[in-house]
């Protein structure tokens, strides 16, 4: 059987109904609550993307640090997690000594830790990112692990016979092999990277769209609420699309590549 893909303009077309439906809905209904997205596009343009150089002041002053400590966080968690999961992959008693560990560490939900991190941190970026990154390194490490567990014996075997030991094996054999097992982690650790990012700015921030969140909300200003929720969910579809892109070229050039 062959595997249709969706034409780009079905999609959208889909999308452009979801919206107008919104819109004549919420016309409709006439709630301050929920305001038609014509009204949201409205406050979302003049707030953030009327400027002089596109970007307005409240962008740079909100939407720049929350989109540098999503990928900030997200970049220090696949670092980690990519490291110490390879680790684990490839050492039995590493695995068996941490286990009982990190099964503790990963069932802490990251929220409840925010406290211990302003009390190390206080409020401000470091306290962010510390947030995101013990929330998205699980999967990231998880998934590495076992791909790196889950590695060709033969093809080990065939490393040993042509002396490719050390670094050359991590490097040419065991990471490549692994692959496709990280890119789905740091997939799933993007949107949590995101999820995090907004849940530390709504508890201590002084910018950021977390903040604008809350801001809004104090201020009864649903529109902007609005506004700012719909601006999330646009970079995060942004954010992954570029992942998608990536992911497309990095496993394409390396299957093809040999």
């Amino acid at each position: 059987m062959t595997r249709r893909t969706t034409r780009p303009w079905v999609r959208w077309g889909v999308f452009a109904l979801a919206v107008a439906v919104w819109e004549i809905a919420a016309r409709a209904a006439g709630s301050a609550f929920f305001p038609p997205p014509s009204a949201i596009a409205a406050v979302a343009w003049r707030t953030w993307f009327s400027g002089p150089a596109v970007l307005t002041e409240s962008a740079r002053a909100d939407v720049v640090p929350s989109v540098a400590r999503v990928l900030g966080g997200w970049a220090l968690s696949a670092v980690i997690g990519i490291a110490v999961g390879l680790m684990l992959g490839r050492s039995r008693r590493a695995s068996e000594y941490l286990a009982p560990l990190l099964a503790f560490a990963r069932a802490l939900p990251p929220p409840v830790l925010i406290p211990v991190f302003l009390v190390l941190f206080a409020a401000g970026t470091p306290m962010q990112l510390a947030t995101i990154v013990f929330g998205t390194v699980w999967p990231v490490l998880l998934n590495a692990a076992d791909g790196a567990r889950g590695v060709d014996p033969v093809t080990m075997d065939t490393a040993d016979v042509y002396g490719v030991r050390g670094v050359r094996r991590l490097w040419r054999v065991i990471l490549p092999a692994a692959a496709p097992r990280i890119v789905a982690g740091l997939r799933v650790s993007l949107s949590l990277a995101l999820i995090l990012m907004v849940v530390s700015e709504l508890v201590a921030s002084t910018d950021g769209l977390g903040h604008q969140l809350v801001v809004a909300q104090r201020a009864f200003d649903f529109t902007a609420m609005w506004a700012a929720i719909v601006l999330l969910g646009a970079v995060g579809y942004a954010l992954n699309a570029a992942l998608l892109g990536v992911e497309r070229r990095a496993l394409g050039r390396g299957t093809t590549g040999g």
